[in-house]
């Protein structure tokens, strides 16, 4: 498998007009309206890989490029976008996973802190909420923490172990629920059901 490298710049506009759509959908999204961008040949894999024309792109800096100029809009949809490019990307899941977790404190107090696969880190927070959704195949958890403006990364299995090794049950609603304390907000892992 090839893996893709894009040559010679640190500025996003200049590498989305190397890969970006044909010249006609090149013109600012101001003056091109939400449906006439185009699509970039991007994919974000389930593992959190970067893909281009089907290959890897090998360079994090490269990468965290891409993840700085990325965003999500009201109707799910992924865009890379500068000031005079915009683009949809595929995203098959999440576009950061969570790699690793560093527990400050303990109870109430405690602060778990993420990184993700590109090296950013993030505090579960009130604005940085922990979610939990069912596989609809297995329906096995599959949790996530937002890491910004809609974007969330998915919390890969080990670290959702450590996640659970923490839990404790807390009552909400009349109802048990197992789950972890962040800056002093409990996030829900899973309710408790009678045995």
């Amino acid at each position: 498998m090839k893996v893709v490298s894009v040559t010679g710049t640190s500025d996003p506009t200049d590498l989305l007009r190397q890969i970006g759509p044909a010249a006609s959908a090149r013109q600012s999204h101001a003056q091109a309206g939400e449906d006439g961008c185009g699509d970039f040949d991007i994919r974000i894999g389930r593992d959190g890989t970067w893909f281009y024309h089907g290959s890897p792109i090998g360079r994090k800096p490269l990468v965290r490029l891409f993840a700085s100029v990325l965003r999500r809009e009201a109707d799910g949809e992924y865009y890379l976008v500068t000031p005079v490019e915009r683009g949809r990307i595929v995203v098959e899941d999440a576009p950061f996973t969570a790699v690793e977790l560093t527990v400050r404190g303990a109870g109430r107090d405690a602060e778990l802190v993420f990184r993700t696969n590109l090296d950013d880190e993030v505090v579960a927070d009130a604005d940085h909420p922990i979610r939990v959704a069912q596989d609809p195949g297995t329906g096995e958890p599959r949790p996530y923490i937002l890491v910004r403006d809609g974007l969330e990364a998915r919390i890969l299995r080990p670290v959702y172990y450590e996640l659970v090794a923490l839990g404790e049950t807390q009552a909400i609603s009349g109802e048990d629920h197992f789950g972890v304390w962040s800056k002093g907000r409990f996030f829900p892992l899973g309710r408790l059901e009678e045995s």
